[in-house]
């Protein structure tokens, strides 16, 4: 298992800044939120090594051809280093702030992802379809194919996760989750497919701290909403999880490695960790540690 960090720097300047240095820490991969395509092309023009991933790009609102040129391009200025990671999002933002029909939501990623994955191919499609139509084909990228993951949780999501992309990217899925519900799915999905071994790219709040307690508190306080979200709130509850707390990763370096090695022996093959503030454990304390970490895993 690898050990990249998901990106908690406000603003263009200071996440390129961020990311560069990520990449002089040894972290394998850096993370940006929501639909930050543009941003990843700036960094991958500015570094050099480090795998970049958005976590991740919303479909509704957007033709899966347009989303495919976008990933193209930061595929070509990272020179091979961009991973589209692409989401349903959720029913209250589609609707309510957007304005879109949410009804059959697997559907609708079905027919994306037929679009989609074989534009990141720069191959042919021609399809007709309920929801989405493409008919012709798109530009290969300099850098070459851009893999493709999706935020899957529910068990139809993971099988697509499984047949039509790389693997899946998740948020508050914890060990347990992705031991007992995600990874069986998404790999039998694979294999039923006659696909290669799915990416499992794993993301939880982590905090380096002497304050366990605490800790979980603050993560209860910061990532409140997850545990409303009807599909992060069942993935919580997968995992064991009453709240965002109870999946967050908190304690001192040895319980912190304890955690590491569980998702690892999940099925984890990468870990983006999202850093948090708590009273005891400073982010750069946590920074500082995952940094050790990564330099030891990944090499």
């Amino acid at each position: 298992m690898q050990i990249g960090l998901t990106s908690g720097a406000p603003g263009v300047a200071r996440t390129v800044a961020d990311a560069q240095r990520a990449e002089s820490e040894g972290f394998a991969a850096y993370a940006t939120p929501g639909d930050s395509t543009a941003t990843l092309a700036l960094i991958g023009a500015q570094t050099d090594r480090i795998r970049l991933l958005t976590a991740v790009v919303p479909i509704f609102g957007t033709h899966p051809a347009t989303v495919a040129g976008q990933a193209q391009v930061a595929q070509d200025a990272s020179n091979g280093r961009f991973t589209l990671g692409v989401g349903l999002s959720h029913r209250p933002m589609v609707v309510d702030q957007m304005g879109l029909p949410f009804d059959r939501p697997a559907a609708r990623m079905r027919e994306y992802l037929q679009i989609l994955v074989p534009l990141l191919r720069g191959e042919a499609v021609d399809q007709t379809g309920e929801y989405y139509s493409f008919h012709g084909e798109a530009r290969p990228s300099a850098g070459g194919d851009v893999p493709c993951a999706i935020a899957a949780l529910a068990p139809v999501m993971l099988r697509l996760s499984g047949e039509l992309a790389g693997g899946t990217i998740l948020w508050m899925a914890n060990a347990k989750a992705i031991e007992d519900h995600i990874g069986p799915r998404v790999n039998r999905a694979a294999s039923n497919a006659g696909a290669p071994a799915p990416e499992i790219i794993a993301g939880l709040p982590v905090a380096l701290t002497d304050d366990p307690a605490d800790a979980r508190e603050q993560a209860n306080q910061q990532f409140a909403m997850y545990g409303t979200l009807p599909s992060y709130r069942a993935v919580l509850d997968h995992g064991g999880a009453a709240n965002p707390g109870d999946a967050a990763l908190v304690g001192n370096e040895a319980e912190l490695d304890a955690e590491l090695d569980r998702l690892e022996a999940a099925g984890v093959t990468l870990f983006n960790p999202a850093i948090f503030r708590t009273e005891q454990g400073g982010p750069a304390r946590t920074r500082e540690y995952l940094a050790s970490r990564a330099q030891a895993r990944n090499g």
